[in-house]
């Protein structure tokens, strides 16, 4: 009789058949019932909904990471499976994701002529909605992405209203500024008569800085009979970043996020001190904080570092070859990769603070960071070698988060587009804070963004002669749900209040 084991080993082999495509998304009869009540109960499948279930792992009970990254996929196979090519999503989130907006949504709202108006419930809070139309749109007004049926952006920027330009500011901007012809948009005004759409879009070029656009659709439409007047649809105190026509979206994104957050960092900030005149005293001042903020960036990534330990690290008493201990802890690599890494820092901070541009120093720099962060765990054989060859090269997905970062096809551009950002911008406390955010919103590897974001922040902190600053493991739920309103709502408030009021509490410590 075969043991527990040899038992869970064979319906294991039975899921891995189904996984041999990268599929993460199955239909309950794909397994059978023992196999699938097996994998199910040791937490290697979970059920989505009745009749639908995603890949799992053991212990994942309350994490999200699973069902967010199968999300998509499941949509696109759910809505397959029940309405064959008879769907598309609602114009407003299809135009979220051609402005590369990855958050998952709470509700996904599908249109479809075979839909019964019916909600059905998700794991995490998230829902699907079939809203029944009379008809399907025609061919040229719908577009496939990864699968998803979406509407193109010039007939999706005819179906939403007003709304959408006042709550997804940055989304708008993005598709607007990545249109270099309005003949498609014309086509579908024209034939409508959507006069009081013209006037809409007219405006809303007008907003983002694409003037002959919006000079294209008044005077074409004039031309035709109709009288057009340009109506701002967005939010009257919408800050715009300035017109990438060339850019990537995901560049552009970063642009529209970058001056539409600026004005609050700058509220809530206090002036910055500028380059203090002893750099050797600043850099001393932080070397001795070391322990402080080892402890704390390790601890808030989930490292079981003790202040002995860390100590152990500086001192050189750390020695992977003699002890097998140090060796095989991962949370020992961590720390001395933890240390490496501070020391290029260090490095990187003195020449800022000698005068040096801070951004390019931090571009320039900022590879040989994220090698020392891991060095120890790929000689330790805990972590592939080629991890450390660069930026990720496959999606990641953020525990308890629905932020997804963007596609790692992204990542170059959108890291080039924050180099450049940081390098136009001329406020220490802003490139403290956007830098800080927007790295890990990019997420450019597969792990050590956090600690790495927050390098870049105290780095650019120094450049403005504010004070490193520990973020504190207390303070890590806060912390992280401020990083996560920024991510999700776009609303950089808390996360700008935060770092301000630690960076003030470091002013007066030292």
């Amino acid at each position: 009789m075969a043991t527990p084991n040899e038992r869970l080993a064979a319906s294991l082999e039975q899921l891995r058949a189904l996984q041999q495509d990268g599929r993460r998304v199955f239909r309950s009869g794909e397994l059978t019932r023992v196999h699938r009540e097996r994998l199910r109960q040791n937490g290697f499948l979970r059920e989505v909904m009745k009749g639908w279930l995603i890949s799992s792992s053991p212990g994942a009970e309350s994490d999200t990471t699973p069902f967010y990254s199968s999300f998509w996929e499941f949509c696109v196979r759910y809505c397959t499976e029940r309405f064959g090519d008879q769907w598309f999503l609602s114009p407003e989130q299809s135009l979220l994701l051609h402005g590369e907006n990855t958050v998952i949504p709470q509700q996904t709202i599908l249109y479809t002529p075979l839909g019964a108006n019916n909600r059905v419930d998700l794991l995490f809070g998230t829902s699907l909605y079939d809203l029944k139309q009379r008809r399907m749109p025609p061919p040229a007004d719908l577009t496939k992405k990864e699968g998803l049926r979406l509407y193109t952006v010039e007939a999706a920027l005819l179906k939403v209203s007003e709304t959408f330009y006042q709550r997804h500011p940055v989304a708008a901007q993005v598709v607007l500024s990545a249109i270099g012809d309005v003949a498609g948009v014309l086509r579908r005004l024209l034939d409508g008569g959507h006069s009081a759409v013209a006037g809409r879009l007219a405006g809303a070029f007008c907003s983002v800085g694409r003037d002959d656009l919006a000079d294209d659709i008044l005077r074409t439409m004039k031309a035709a009979g109709y009288e057009v007047r340009a109506s701002n649809p967005f939010a009257p105190h919408q800050v715009f970043a300035a017109a990438q026509r060339t850019a990537t979206p995901i560049a552009s994104r970063l642009h529209a996020l970058w001056a539409a957050s600026r004005p609050t960092v700058m509220e809530v900030f206090p002036q910055a001190p500028g380059l203090p005149a002893d750099g050797q005293a600043y850099l001393n001042a932080v070397d001795s904080l070391y322990q402080s903020d080892a402890y704390h960036s390790l601890s808030i990534e989930g490292y079981r570092v003790t202040p002995e330990l860390i100590n152990r690290v500086r001192a050189g008493d750390w020695d992977p070859d003699r002890h097998a201990a140090d060796r095989e802890s991962r949370d020992a690599l961590a720390a001395r990769g933890y240390w490496q890494t501070f020391q290029l820092v260090l490095e990187t901070m003195g020449r800022v603070l000698a005068g040096q541009d801070p951004s390019g120093q931090i571009r320039d720099a900022h590879r040989d960071w994220y090698r020392a962060l891991f060095q120890a765990s790929v000689a330790a054989g805990l972590v592939d070698p080629a991890a450390l060859a660069g930026y990720r090269t496959e999606a990641v997905f953020l525990r308890g988060s629905r932020h997804v970062p963007p596609r790692w096809e992204a990542v170059s551009d959108a890291m080039s587009a924050l180099f450049d950002l940081l390098e136009q911008e001329p406020e220490p406390a802003v490139r403290s804070v956007l830098g800080h955010w927007l790295f890990g919103y990019i997420h450019p590897y597969p792990d050590g963004n956090g600690r790495m974001a927050r390098f870049v922040m105290n780095t650019m902190l120094a450049s403005g002669g504010y004070p490193w600053t520990v973020i504190r493991v207390e303070d890590r739920d806060t912390y992280l749900a401020a990083l996560e309103m920024a991510s999700n709502k776009g609303d950089l408030g808390p996360f700008a209040l935060f770092v301000a009021e630690r960076v003030q509490r470091s002013s007066q410590q030292v």
